[in-house]
């Protein structure tokens, strides 16, 4: 009995975020590009899950528990789908270059938020800007870019009492 409680209240669930977040809603596409990076090296630290929910709350204006549905959503369709192909194809047709940028600058930050950069995560941002249509040198410039900003704000971090 507790199992079927447990079965209608979790199918319940995930049809009310199935709902929310769309197969094509930009949102999900980003927030699983995130969630994969995240992922990249074999574990999810404390600071990228944290940086993780930073992201999406700053990036779609949404409040702790509506990016961690959106964050759930999105690793659920990671699970689902077979490759980055069908998340990256939807936002390269329909976003700017500048805010393709911007995704990529987004998951450097993920890269970046436990301060190491790991080789795994590194090929997967280079895979996915391509797939988005960023070049390399724009990519390879954001990375410079986003890791300064990381290293100034740990700087400034350990200077605090």
């Amino acid at each position: 009995m507790f199992d079927l409680l447990k079965r209608y209240f979790t199918d319940r669930d995930e049809r009310r975020t199935r709902a929310t977040y769309q197969d094509d809603d930009p949102r999900l596409a980003v927030a699983v590009l995130m969630v994969h990076v995240v992922a990249a090296d074999g574990a999810v630290t404390p600071p990228e899950r944290k940086r993780l929910e930073e992201e999406l709350t700053r990036r779609y204006g949404l409040d702790a528990a509506q990016a961690l549905e959106l964050e759930e959503a999105a690793r659920r369709a990671e699970r689902e789908t077979a490759t980055l192909q069908s998340f990256t194809a939807g936002l390269q047709r329909r976003l700017p270059p500048q805010e393709r940028r911007e995704i990529v600058s987004s998951l450097w930050r993920m890269v970046f938020a436990d301060g190491q950069l790991h080789e795994f995560e590194d090929n997967v941002v280079w895979r996915i800007a391509d797939m988005l249509g960023v070049p390399a040198h724009e990519r390879v410039a954001l990375r410079k870019e986003i890791e300064a900003e990381e290293e100034e704000r740990r700087a400034g971090e350990d200077e605090r009492p």
